[in-house]
């Protein structure tokens, strides 16, 4: 078969991974689709993927979320796009390619093949012994290869080889890295960086075996297969996924007669021409002065290289910067410019944390003018700034040391006006801040625009600190106020709320909103900030009905929502202790109910898989057992961990249990900006990790000393030393205030770790308010904390003693039974979620009002869900108003991103004066008159009519059901 195109030119990409689908993007900025016709190639199934985070499919990401860009985007563009279809052959002469569907002639064809996972040639790597990491069905494979199996090996100890370690510690999986090299990532770190990596990732249960050759894999005895290495030494594994680099995929450019590099590629010059002048080359299948990149930010530039010179512009590809940042297993890894210091006379500065796995170096021009190059281990927050300086060959400060030096000690941020107009902010979209000053200039003045016109922190992410700086710090330079409402029902800082509901007196949403607020409903950001601002300041049960529509999920049903649906439930264990006969209730809770255990890192144990009606009974039981709820669900105090200390242990010199179960039953049910995290160590050799959390003491032979601001997670940083040699009273009394002065002054959503280091003043400021009371509020400080603690209520206690409050506990008001859409697999003795799978919208209704539930089962303001004939229908009632009659909305219960079930328990609220639900589980917006999706108006929802009549809820076919639209492939604000 032979297609015919129409007379105009035609451009074809090979290619629809990240660089082939941003190139399309790019011929279609440049106006190319109108005057040519574009074929796009993609020889996967899936639309183009986000391959940068391809690693968050395997922790309970849709592969639609990874979607590149808004369906239709193609069609809306007139573009051609050919999925499982890869190209067979390239005929230069005629200009034509072939494909299973026919020969299709081009003007200008463009290779972005990318590239392919190398596997070495070792006898018998096939099978669950052959498995890579590279695309969505590689990791579908490792997923069905993980069944049954107790061990797996990564080979390979690069970036790819870590993050498919990581996928397989994500599957349960014992896991072992093999690396030929002496170091882990030996492309991008020295062997001090390479040995602080390994330390920081044998720490998380990995083994890693480096100078490791593979001879064979052979059937082993006691797993699937046996890894024997060149030294004699062997390893037993179930499975091995290969990530021991990749290769040009240049196989149908070498078959054309193209000319290739050294070590693969395509050889292209700098306008990325291949030696045929109709054919481009961009992406990991290029080759540029023998260089093959293996970044995509390179690609990208590649790509709108080669736009713009079909465009009829001047433009040149002329190398890459290699620097990279990442989150290897929790571990930030940053690697910048001349990271080996391999430019002649190079010196460098080295910083080496031992006690929490930091190391970094800085590197050095040798007259020391220039900062060439650095190496991060452990905290990425300096990549930042030590990037500009390399980039932009900013003079280094005069001790140059301080870039490297822990934060407090070493120089300030270098600022966003000393970066120059040339300075690169994003490297992927190649934005600079030069092209945020134009787009400001353009009158550009909110952060959702800004990246949706320039695209930058659009790509890999890792710029979105530093854009926000730019942008913030540009716009106050022209005089332009920033803009910090806490959303558009509030013009005002959480801080702002905060001190208003505490001078005012408020106690509920509604007259925040009428004295403070601009109107509507509310909505996802401002409820819950609200409510946890009220609950810090007057301590309410957020049972409380007034409170119930401001919660999320997790707080409104005292638990904590997984992927599928289902809940997690964590009693209190007081500093870790617990007793035997209390070990063997929350066994015979979770042997009923079915439910997954797992011992917890803050020495609890969580209880996972329990639906939305038994959560009641499972709190019933465990509260005879002598326990209340943990609060693991809220932002608040979860838990405070501790050591056996001087009671048991040789080294104790205090009893950090005692002393942790004092600080727990003191501090527990306290609301916060964000979730606070404890630990007491009866001795400095730290067994309970104090130094790692928002508040940690540590037991000294005349007292205790006193740590603030740390915390692990996203961003590990170490609490600073606040206090020294404390007894008892004095600690309680400090830590008093420091919570209430953070309660009172933090951000929303704001870790202690973030709120310290933008603390005008920093640590010292910090004391002088909690120890020396420069502020003169230690008193009221202290107070406000009394008054919590003398009004705690266990949550569950105060639901189970009200029928009214437990009535929201029904997965259905109407019908007994559970969710038919959750299911669960046998998994090591236990069960775990099975895979959400998309589901047929539900039928459109009665064609005439049917009744569905009664008045009283319905929440105010709030979702309950319904069944009716198969479907789920979540309602959502809004009660009469001054100037509004009642309204109830009925919409599908069907999450579209997640496919669990659960737009019920999302916040009900309004968005630009549109009544909307916030999806409970990521957060998108769907209209409830029409199902439209706000975030991707492609995504529809099945809505019914719905009224209230004689008491009854009634729903029926709605006649204003929206259609999917085709959306702009652009961000939303």
């Amino acid at each position: 078969m032979s297609v015919t195109m129409n007379p105009e030119k035609s451009i074809i990409v090979i290619g629809n991974g990240m660089v082939g689908h941003y190139c399309a993007e790019q011929l279609v900025s440049h106006g190319l689709h109108e005057s040519h016709q574009i074929h796009v190639f993609g020889a996967e199934r899936h639309l183009a993927y986000d391959r940068v985070h391809l690693s968050d499919y395997m922790t309970g990401q849709d592969a639609q979320a990874l979607h590149l860009h808004r369906d239709g985007f193609h069609d809306a563009h007139g573009l051609h796009l050919h999925l499982g279809t890869p190209v067979l052959a390239i005929d230069r002469a005629a200009r034509t390619i072939r494909t299973a569907q026919g020969v299709f002639p081009y003007d200008t064809l463009i290779l972005a093949t990318g590239s392919f996972p190398f596997v070495p040639p070792i006898p018998g790597n096939e099978g669950t012994a052959g498995l890579v990491y590279r695309t969505l069905d590689d990791l579908d494979a490792i997923r069905a290869a993980s069944d049954g199996a107790a061990h797996g090996v990564v080979i390979g100890g690069g970036l790819l080889g870590l993050e498919a370690a990581n996928a397989l510690l994500s599957l349960g999986v014992r896991t072992a890295v093999v690396e030929f090299a002496p170091r882990l990532m030996p492309v991008q770190l020295d062997a001090d960086g390479g040995a602080a990596l390994r330390r920081r990732i044998e720490a998380l249960g990995i083994t890693v075996l480096t100078s490791h050759a593979t001879r064979e894999i052979v059937p082993g005895e006691n797993h699937r297969h046996r890894l024997n290495f060149a030294d004699g030494s062997s390893l037993e594994t179930d499975m091995v996924v290969f990530s021991a680099g990749i290769r040009p995929n240049d196989r149908i450019a070498r078959d054309a007669g193209l000319a290739v590099g050294a070590r693969g590629g395509v050889v292209i010059d700098s306008q990325c021409r291949t030696t045929d002048p109709h054919i481009f080359a961009i992406g990991e299948c290029a080759a540029w002065h023998d260089t093959v990149f293996g970044l995509v930010a390179p690609g990208y530039t590649m790509a709108r290289t080669v736009a713009a010179v079909l465009a009829g512009e001047d433009a040149a590809f002329t190398g890459a910067d290699m620097s990279t940042r990442l989150k290897l297993l929790g571990v930030d890894v940053g690697s910048i410019g001349d990271a080996h210091g391999a430019e002649p006379g190079s010196t460098s500065y080295r910083f080496i944390g031992e006690a929490e796995g930091a190391y970094r170096r800085l590197v050095l021009s040798a007259d020391g003018s220039r900062v060439t190059g650095a190496v991060l281990v452990g905290d990425n927050a300096y990549y930042d700034t030590i990037l500009q300086y390399v980039q932009n060959a900013i003079k280094p400060p005069a001790d140059p040391a301080a870039l490297i030096l822990p934060r407090g000690e070493g120089a300030d941020l270098l600022g966003a006006d000393a970066l120059p107009d040339t300075a690169m902010i994003c490297s992927c979209h190649n934005v600079t801040k030069g092209a945020i000053c134009a787009a400001i200039e353009g009158g550009c003045t909110d952060m959702g625009t800004l990246k949706a016109d320039t695209k930058a922190s659009t790509g890999c992410g890792g710029c979105t600190a530093l854009l926000k700086t730019v942008f913030e710090t540009e716009l106050t330079a022209r005089g332009i106020t920033v803009d910090k409402s806490l959303c558009e029902h509030f013009s005002h800082t959480r801080q702002d709320l905060y001190a208003l509901v505490r001078v005012q007196g408020i106690h509920t949403f509604e007259a925040l909103m009428a004295r403070h607020g601009n109107g509507g409903l509310g909505c996802d950001i401002c409820k819950p900030t609200v409510a946890s601002i009220l609950a810090s300041a007057w301590n309410r049960p957020i049972t409380d009905p007034r409170y119930i529509p401001l919660q999320d999920t997790n707080d409104m049903f005292m638990a904590n929502i997984q992927k599928n649906g289902t809940y997690s439930v964590v009693p209190r264990v007081a500093g870790g202790e617990i007793t035997p006969d209390r070990l063997i209730a929350l066994g015979q809770v979770a042997k009923k109910y079915a439910l997954y255990t797992k011992i917890t890192g803050g020495q609890r144990i969580d209880l996972f898989g329990a639906q939305l009606h038994q959560l009641p009974d499972i709190w019933s039981e465990l509260i005879a057992a002598g326990f209340e709820t943990g609060q693991a669900y809220g932002k608040s105090t979860r838990t405070v961990k501790s050591c056996v200390g001087s009671t048991w242990c040789r080294y104790g010199v205090q009893d950090s249990v005692g002393q942790a179960l004092d600080l727990e039953n003191r501090y527990k049910g306290l609301r916060a900006p964000h979730k606070l995290k404890f630990a007491v160590s009866g001795c400095t050799r730290e067994c309970a990790e104090a130094q790692s959390k928002d508040v940690g003491v540590i037991a000294t032979e005349n007292g205790w000393n006193l740590y603030v601001c740390g915390n692990g997670g996203m961003r590990p940083r170490h609490a600073e030393l606040f206090a020294t040699d404390l007894d008892s009273v004095t600690l309680l009394k400090y830590i008093d205030r420091f919570l209430m002065f953070y309660i009172r002054t933090a951000d929303r959503l704001q870790r202690t770790s973030v709120w310290r280091e933008n603390l005008e003043g920093g640590l010292d400021y910090l004391r002088d308010v909690v120890i020396h009371d420069s502020l003169g509020i230690a008193a009221e400080l202290e107070a406000q904390m009394q008054s919590v603690v003398d009004t705690y209520q266990c949550e569950w206690r105060d639901a189970l003693g009200d029928q009214e409050k437990l009535k929201r506990f029904r997965t259905f008001v109407n019908d007994g039974r559970p969710d038919p859409g959750i299911g669960m697999v046998a998994e090591r003795d236990q069960t775990r979620p099975a895979e959400n799978r998309p589901v047929a919208a539900p039928a459109p209704g009665p064609a005439d009002w049917q009744a569905l539930c009664n008045e009283g089962d319905l929440v105010a303001r709030s979702g309950v869900v319904a069944w009716h004939d198969g479907a789920q229908v979540a309602l959502f009632y809004l009660p009469a108003g001054e100037n509004a009659a009642a309204r109830v909305f009925a919409i599908d219960n069907h999450d579209p991103f997640s496919n669990a079930n659960v737009i019920g328990r999302g916040i009900m609220g309004d968005l630009q004066g549109r009544p909307v639900v916030a999806s409970p589980l990521y957060k998108q917006h769907f209209r409830l008159e029409d199902g439209v999706c706000v975030e991707d108006a492609s995504k529809v929802l099945r809505v019914w009519d719905a009224r209230l009549q004689n008491g009854k809820i009634e729903i029926r076919a709605s006649t204003g059901q929206a259609a999917p639209q085709a959306v702009p492939d652009r961000l939303p604000a």
